[in-house]
C-alpha cells in the first residue's frame, strides 16, 4: 500500500477524490458501477473546484430570481392625504407652452401687413417704404401678364384641385409645368409640388435612407435640414464651402467603405448644397463639387430657390452661372415662391429619379395638388424670363449695384459686416462680433432694421427657429434686391442702412 502524503500536503482535490472512492465503496453491486449516476459522480468528483464554486453561485442566483419577491410600486408608494395632494397641486405652475417674447426680438407681434401689391415698394400701414425685404427677384409678383393667366384659369378650373396628384389631383396645367420647367432646365424630366418648403424636404429622405450618408454643408437652410433629418441617414457635415474639408470626409468615407465593402455595396452616398445659400447668400463652387462627385462616386443634390431664375446669363441658375452640365447634377430642387412669383416647388433631373418621387416623396403623394392658377403663373413666369432676357440681367446688375454701394457705406463700421456674393442680389448683414447673447444680437438688428424703417426702408430680419436648427444659424437681417429697383433707389438704401448700422453701438 502507497505511503500516504503527509497532510500538510494534502489538497481539496486529493480529500474529494477519497472520499469519492469511499462512496463508490459503499454502493450496493445492484447499481451498475458504469450507469449514467456513476458517471456523473465521476465526473462531479474530478471537476477543478473553482468550477464547483462557479457553478453553485450561478444556481444560488438563478433560484434567488426565481423566488424572489416581485416589486410592486404600488406597494413600494406612501399614499399621500387628501391635504398633502390639494397643497402639491396649489404649488404646481406649468410650463409655458411658448419661451417668453422679448421686446424687440424675433415674433415679437410687429409683423408689417402690407396693403396690396407686394413689389420693389410696400405700402405698410398707409405709408409707402422702398422694399427690400421680399425674395421677388425678377419683380414678377403682381405682374400684368402672369395676373391675366391666372385669371384665365380660375374661369376654366376654379381655384383648387382638392386633391393629391396620385388622386384625380393632376390636371393638364401641372403636367405642362413640368415640361416646361424640364425643357428650360435642359433635364429629361421635372416634377412640382404644392410648397416649396416640402419640395427639398420631401426629395432627401425619398432617396437617402438609413445607413445612407449625406455630406452637408453646414451653411444649408432650415427646409433642406428638415429633409437630412427626415431621411434618418448618416449625416458628415463640412464647414461652409470649404471643398477641402468635404474631400476630407470623403477619403475617410472611402477607406470606410474599404474596410467593410458588404456594408459599402448597400449604401449610398449624397452631397447636399445649396446653389445660392439663403443664410449667407453666397454662391456654393459647383464646378469642384461636380469633380469630387465623380472622383468618390457619389451623388450630388442642389436646392435652387435662391439661384434659380437670378443666376447664370439667361436665369437657369448656378448649373450655368458655373458652367456645369445640368446632367451632372442628380437632383436640381427649387422653390417657385421668389424668382417665378407663385407657389410651390419642383425638382429636375433624369427620367429615372424623377418618377421615383411619384412613389416616394411625401409631399408630393399626400399634398392636394397645387392649384391651376399658380401653375399656368408659373408657365407664364416662365415663357417672360425666355422672352425677356434683360429681366435676369436687370437683377444681376442691381444685385452688383447694391453690394458695392452697401459696401461702400458700412465701410468704417466695426458692429456689423456684410456677407455675400458680389453677384448675388441676395445679402445678410451680421454683426461683426456677437455679444454672446442670443436676444442681445437679435435686439442690435432690430434697432437697425427700426431706424430704416423710419426713414422710408423696409428690411427684414432673418427669422430661425434656434432650437431646432442644425448648425446654429447667425441672426441676421435679410436683403433683396429685385430686378425693377431703380439705381438710385438702391444707392438710397445702401445709405440709409449704413446710417443706421453706424448709429447703433454694440
Amino acid at each position: 500500500m502507497a505511503e500516504l502524503p503527509p497532510v500538510d500536503q494534502v489538497s481539496f482535490q486529493d480529500i474529494a477524490h477519497l472520499s469519492y472512492l469511499k462512496v463508490v465503496s459503499l454502493v450496493p453491486d445492484i447499481l451498475p458501477k458504469h450507469g449514467p449516476l456513476m458517471i456523473w459522480a465521476n465526473n462531479l468528483f474530478n471537476t477543478p473546484s473553482f468550477h464547483l464554486l462557479i457553478e453553485v453561485v450561478l444556481a444560488v442566483l438563478v433560484l434567488r430570481l426565481l423566488f424572489a419577491p416581485k416589486y410592486n410600486p404600488a406597494k413600494q408608494r406612501e399614499r399621500l392625504t387628501k391635504k398633502e395632494e390639494e397643497e402639491l397641486l396649489a404649488e404646481w405652475v406649468p410650463e409655458p407652452l411658448t419661451p417668453k417674447v422679448v421686446a424687440g426680438n424675433d415674433g415679437d407681434g410687429t409683423v408689417p401687413v402690407v396693403e396690396g401689391v407686394v413689389g420693389t415698394h410696400v405700402t405698410v400701414a398707409g405709408k409707402d417704404y422702398v422694399n427690400l425685404a421680399s425674395l421677388n427677384f425678377l419683380s414678377l409678383s403682381g405682374n400684368g401678364d402672369l395676373n391675366k393667366s391666372a385669371v384665365k384659369c380660375i374661369q376654366k378650373y376654379g381655384v383648387g384641385a382638392c386633391g393629391p396628384r396620385g388622386f384625380y389631383g393632376t390636371i393638364d396645367v401641372h403636367v405642362q409645368l413640368e415640361e416646361r420647367l424640364a425643357e428650360f432646365l435642359r433635364t429629361e424630366e421635372a416634377i412640382i409640388y404644392s410648397y416649396g418648403f416640402s419640395t427639398i424636404a420631401s426629395a432627401i429622405p425619398a432617396y437617402s435612407k438609413r445607413a445612407d450618408v449625406l455630406f452637408v454643408d453646414e451653411g444649408i437652410s432650415f427646409a433642406t435640414q428638415r429633409g437630412v433629418v427626415a431621411s434618418r441617414s448618416v449625416v458628415r457635415r463640412f464647414k461652409h464651402n470649404d471643398m477641402d474639408d468635404l474631400e476630407r470626409l470623403l477619403l475617410e468615407q472611402q477607406m470606410q467603405d474599404t474596410r467593410d465593402p458588404s456594408k459599402a455595396a448597400v449604401s449610398r452616398r449624397f452631397i447636399v448644397v445649396e446653389g445660392l445659400y439663403a443664410n449667407h447668400g453666397d454662391i456654393c463652387p459647383l464646378k469642384q463639387l461636380v469633380a469630387l462627385k465623380w472622383k468618390y462616386k457619389v451623388r450630388l443634390i442642389v436646392e435652387e430657390s435662391m439661384s434659380f431664375g437670378v443666376l447664370g446669363k439667361t436665369g437657369r441658375g448656378v448649373t450655368e452661372h458655373c458652367g456645369v452640365a445640368t446632367k451632372d447634377v442628380d437632383i436640381i430642387a427649387a422653390s417657385m415662391s421668389n424668382a417665378l412669383g407663385s407657389i410651390g416647388g419642383f425638382c429636375a433631373g433624369s427620367t429615372f429619379v424623377m418618377d421615383h418621387q411619384r412613389l416616394s416623396g411625401q409631399g408630393y403623394c399626400f399634398s392636394a395638388s397645387l392649384p391651376p392658377m399658380l401653375a399656368a403663373a408659373a408657365v407664364t413666369a416662365l415663357d417672360l424670363i425666355d422672352r425677356s432676357p434683360k429681366l435676369v440681367a436687370s437683377v444681376q446688375q442691381n444685385g452688383a449695384l447694391f453690394h458695392g454701394a452697401l459696401a461702400a457705406a458700412l465701410a468704417g463700421c466695426t458692429t456689423f459686416r456684410l456677407e455675400g456674393d458680389a453677384k448675388s442680389p441676395l445679402l445678410h448683414v451680421k454683426l461683426a462680433r456677437s455679444t454672446d447673447s442670443l436676444d442681445e444680437d437679435r435686439a442690435l438688428l432690430g434697432r437697425v432694421e427700426q431706424a430704416a424703417r423710419a426713414d422710408g426702408v423696409m428690411l427684414c430680419r432673418a427669422r430661425y427657429i434656434h432650437d431646432e436648427e442644425l448648425y446654429g444659424a447667425q441672426p441676421s437681417i435679410r436683403l433683396a434686391v429685385g430686378a425693377d429697383h431703380s439705381a438710385a433707389e438702391l444707392k438710397s438704401a445702401a445709405a440709409t442702412i449704413g446710417k443706421a448700422c453706424k448709429a447703433v453701438k454694440a
